[in-house]
């Protein structure tokens, strides 16, 4: 089963999506106004059951964030060897993980156009997985670290690469333009650890592949990045964590291939879903 946040005449919606559309579910669960708030309730299970054998509610989806109110967001930055090697400067693979924030307003939903502001024209895609937590903790064993995630989603990591090097040792005002990356297009309920064990992800810009790697592969399994995460924060229901980017973005290339109205985006993970985004100027 499928769960997703979209619009229709202007009220956000939620619900589970078949391959024929969208099953609102507001009205059947109105303890948990939101998908987040369902998330934060246990209440992924209950919503898979309500959509049982109902009808199609909506057809025509204008997909949103796919928790539009986050309000706790954590990226993994350079997570792959080869990720870590792009930066050419010698160094190790990192015994520590690099963590930035992201805020919910950076980012859209599945279909929905990446915003590139006249500021910058250093658009950049950033293909990962995202895991939503569903049981919060504190200190949790990486042995137990699966047992915290309720669900899987797709991020598209938008970033504004000169923006990310206006100070010495943050990321933060790169990362978090409005409507610069993507989330969705839905959850995925996390019920076997071969979702992420065999999870591939590859992004292609206009059809051509520009990332394609194993989650395996990564340098900080997302065991790790529970645990260490949930060493110095506790962890919530409804926080997420983007856990990384293979090598191949745009910045990386000779000559940077930044992306530019008219580009398609899609962030494809093999057990998760397509994310695709389109790209427009902001509109001032």
């Amino acid at each position: 089963m499928r769960f997703a946040t979209w619009s229709d005449n202007g009220q956000s919606i939620y619900g589970a999506i078949t391959d024929a559309g969208g099953i609102a579910l507001n009205s059947q669960a109105p303890q948990w106004p939101t998908l987040l708030d369902a998330v934060r309730g246990g209440g992924l299970g209950t919503l898979e059951s309500l959509a049982a054998d109902q009808a199609v509610t909506h057809t025509d989806l204008t997909y949103e964030m796919v928790l539009p109110n986050a309000s706790r967001i954590l990226c993994v930055g350079v997570n792959f060897p080869d990720r870590n090697a792009e930066y050419k400067d010698g160094s190790e693979q990192p015994k520590y993980m690099s963590l930035f924030p992201r805020f919910a307003s950076g980012f859209t939903g599945h279909d929905q156009p990446l915003i590139r502001p006249p500021e910058s024209p250093q658009l950049d895609y950033e293909g990962e997985v995202a895991i939503v937590i569903g049981k919060g903790g504190r200190r949790i064993a990486q042995s137990e670290a699966y047992d915290h995630i309720a669900a899987l989603t797709i991020c598209n990591e938008g970033t504004i690469r000169d923006w990310v090097r206006h100070a010495k040792f943050n990321v933060t005002q790169g990362k978090n333009w409005d409507r610069s990356g993507a989330i969705g297009p839905w959850l995925v309920p996390f019920i076997d650890p071969a979702q992420l064990d065999d999870c591939r992800i590859t992004t292609r810009v206009n059809g051509e592949i520009r990332q394609d790697d194993a989650v395996s592969r990564m340098m900080h399994p997302i065991r790790r990045q529970i645990e260490y995460i949930s060493t110095f924060m506790t962890l919530q229901p409804g926080d997420m964590i983007i856990t990384g980017t293979p090598t191949g973005s745009g910045a990386r290339l000779d000559p940077p291939q930044y992306l530019v109205p008219g580009d398609v985006v899609e962030v494809d993970a093999s057990t998760i879903g397509t994310l695709r985004n389109t790209i427009a100027d902001e509109k001032l």
